[in-house]
């Protein structure tokens, strides 16, 4: 994100944490996770992130407004990886529970 000044991780503490390199560390935390989170990843515009829990659900953060957006729940376990498809408001998720689920972020 912002041409490759920024990074977005996960965490086993429950939060997901945006990075930026010019600035030499962490400048927002995201909570709301009640357990570890596995994944997360950059929608294409940068202004948000989606967030993959063993909490079972998913979420997506507003980074400019530095809250949750939408809890994705559905799934029956752990929700092991996320990602935006590309230049849309599609997310794909995929979990422990053996399935792959596609949400509308809007």
């Amino acid at each position: 994100r912002n041409n490759g000044t920024q990074l977005v991780t996960s965490s086993g503490d429950t939060t997901v944490q945006i990075w930026d390199f010019s600035k030499r560390g962490c400048i927002l935390t995201l909570e709301g996770h009640a357990r570890t989170v596995w994944h997360c990843s950059w929608h294409s515009c940068g202004d948000f992130v989606a967030s993959a829990s063993m909490d079972n659900t998913s979420k997506i953060w507003d980074v400019n407004s530095e809250r949750c957006r939408y809890t994705m729940c559905g799934h029956k376990d752990s929700v092991n990886s996320i990602e935006f498809l590309p230049f849309s408001n599609t997310v794909l998720t995929s979990s422990a529970d053996k399935t792959l689920s596609l949400w509308d972020a809007r």
